[in-house]
Order: structure tokens, then sequence, then C-alpha cells
């Protein structure tokens, strides 16, 4: 048992080097991931037909009344020739009641104040506009969700931000409809919740303590607990992660005229992906 070439293997030798090829296939997927997103934003898109984004996103729409976007106002702007923030919000709001985005704000972890009327969120041209039209936003000072339309997280843990009672766990056994449309590949913010819900050794658990702003002046303490890598050396294999919803059935992929489009269903990407990472806790971070 644990022998090669005469000399024998202990148990600590073939973890060492276990240990050495998964960081040998993260190391390797950083760098692939890199190349790939320079591909891809340099790609970018051209004239698309309206009629056909329309149709796709009738045919999602049915049976959903909530969706959560990630959007890149650059290639919606190409496709359409047109304001990309409000010709995408006008198709949303014709179809369903409620629109969600993240609000993320992770300065709060340097600033310690989370102001949920001003704080801006912090990635893309599209939450950002989207913050001024938001009617609600949940109480995470780091990884809030901004709501238009009547949509609550009301019963919802907000201080803990991956908590199987928070506000991603609730999008989650709800099924939400996500939406991506212009991103380079998928886009999907709660594959930090899922890294959390496994408790994979690339992450950490920390809390920040601060202020919240409730109103332009009333304020209170507040804490925010969640979990972020250890290293910025860790970076999603979206390739490999598309390949495997898309295989499952949990992703709908579309291609017009260079606008990607993606379309799943939070609780099934959930279930696909935590089968992988049951099996290999770095199966999101490496080749």
């Amino acid at each position: 048992m644990f022998e090669r070439g005469g000399r024998r293997q202990e148990p600590n030798d073939v973890a060492m080097r276990g240990n050495a090829l998964t960081q040998a296939r993260r190391v390797g997927n950083l760098v692939k991931h890199q190349a790939l997103k320079q591909i891809r934003l340099r790609r970018g898109a051209s004239r698309a037909s309206r009629a056909a984004f329309d149709e796709l996103l009738d045919e999602h729409a049915t049976g959903h009344d909530e969706v959560f976007v990630h959007a890149g106002l650059g290639d919606v702007k190409d496709a359409f020739d047109t304001d990309p923030y409000r010709f995408l919000l006008g198709r949303l709001e014709e179809r369903f009641e409620s629109i969600l985005a993240p609000g993320f704000t992770d300065y709060f972890t340097v600033s310690g104040v989370y102001h949920k009327r001003f704080s801006r969120p912090k990635h893309g041209a599209f939450v950002r506009q989207f913050h001024q039209d938001a009617d609600y936003r949940t109480d995470d000072a780091i990884k809030s969700v901004l709501v238009k339309g009547p949509y609550r997280f009301d019963d919802c843990v907000h201080r803990e931000t991956y908590h199987e009672e928070g506000c991603f766990a609730q999008l989650v056994r709800e099924g939400t409809l996500l939406l991506n449309v212009g991103t380079p590949w998928f886009t999907c913010s709660h594959l930090h919740y899922l890294e959390a819900k496994h408790d994979v050794p690339y992450v950490e658990t920390r809390t920040h303590e601060g202020i919240i702003y409730r109103t332009p002046t009333e304020y209170e303490r507040t804490e925010q607990t969640y979990e972020t890598l250890v290293s910025p050396l860790y970076s999603w294999n979206k390739p490999k992660i598309m390949r495997r919803l898309r295989r499952a059935g949990a992703l709908s992929a579309y291609d017009l005229n260079g606008l990607n489009v993606y379309v799943s269903r939070l609780d099934e990407v959930v279930t696909v992906l935590g089968a992988e990472l049951r099996e290999d806790p770095y199966y999101l971070v490496t080749l």
C-alpha cells in the first residue's frame, strides 16, 4: 500500500502530492481565466435583433415574478444602439413584477459605513444606475441586494450574508430566475453562497463592525459576517462551470450576434454545482 519505485509512501506523502496537484490545477485555471477574459472582453457585440431578444425573454419569464440580473451595458448598447440601461430595464419591467440586482459594497470592510440610500454599488454601470431606481435594499452592509418592485426579504437573516435563513438562501429556495445580459460569460453571485454552504477550504469567515444608515440621518451600530477568499489568487473556472450546467440542462446560453445572454434558475445552479463540490471542494477554481 502506498508504494512506488520500491519506497513505501506514507499517507502524508500522498496528501502532499494531492495538494500540489490541486494547486497546479488552480494556478493553471487562474492563468487560463485571465487570458479567456481578455479575449471575451475584446470580442464585443454587433447589432442584434430586438425581436429575438424579446422572444427569449418571453420564453424564460413564464412562471417567474422575479428576476436577478447581471448586465454588461457596453454590449447591450452595441447590440441595440440605444440607452442600454433604459432599454434593458424597460424590457424587464414588462415581464417581471420585481427586478433584483447585486448592490455590493465591499468597501464597508474599510470605511465601516453602510448607507442604504447613498452607498454606491461597487461593481458595474448597470447596478449603479439601478441603485437610483430601486425601491428596497437589504441590510447586508457588504453584499446587499437591490430590488425594484414588491419583493422583500423581511424575514431573512441579514447580518450573516450566507446564512441558511439569509437573503441568498431565500432566492435559492424559491428557484429565482437568474439572467445575464451582455456579460463576458456566466455570472452568478450565488457562487459565493455555494462556497460558504460547502465550507470550501479556500474561503474564511470574517466579521466587520460599523454603522448602518437606514435613513439620511438615522443610524445604528451593525456588524456583518461573510465568507471571503483567503487569497486573491483564486478564480472561478467559468468555462468548466458553464459546461457542467449546460450538460445538466441548468443553463440556457444564447449568442445574439455577439451579445451573450445566459438564463438559469438559482436552485438548479446550487443543486448541480453543489454535487460537484461535495466530491471536490476545489471544483469551482481548478482546471
